[in-house]
């Protein structure tokens, strides 16, 4: 059986988006990240050398990923991060009320444009046609991003 990519790259008309897939919940979550910073910068010019954690929790996996998502995005517009590595742990139903939690890192480095070519610039992660799923082969996630 052929290995599977961690993401690939969506086609659309007037946004971009992905699919990633991972063994765990823990590693769609990480791979869907760095599916979406890969649109953003080539992942290889971003050093890990800062890092920063989120917990979070949400109703659903499909809303906990863009909650993950759009966190990372907070600090990219507010501190100007981009990020290389990521790592998740994500704990389905595990809160009160049924709320799915997450534990994640993500580590990289302030933008510099000398060194990090910027491919698009991601406004946000979309529910437009969202889905978060497990199959035989592990989870599977489909996102779309406002560019």
């Amino acid at each position: 059986m052929t290995a599977q990519p961690p993401y690939e790259i969506l086609e659309h008309t007037a946004d971009v988006g992905l699919v990633a897939h991972g063994a765990t919940l823990g590693a769609v979550f990480a791979n869907a990240a760095a599916g979406m910073y890969a649109l953003m910068v080539d992942p290889d010019t971003v050093q890990p050398h800062d890092e920063r954690t989120v917990r979070i929790a949400g109703a659903d996996g499909e809303r906990l990923l863009v909650a993950w998502l759009l966190e990372l995005l907070f600090f990219t517009d507010t501190e100007g991060l981009v990020f290389s590595t990521f790592r998740a742990s994500v704990q389905p139903e595990a809160l009160p009320g049924g709320l799915w939690w997450l534990d994640a890192q993500a580590r990289g480095e302030s933008f510099d444009p000398a060194r990090h070519a910027q491919h698009v610039v991601i406004k946000a992660v979309t529910h437009h046609r969202l889905s978060l799923k497990h199959d035989d082969r592990g989870y599977h996630a489909r996102l779309l991003f406002d560019i």
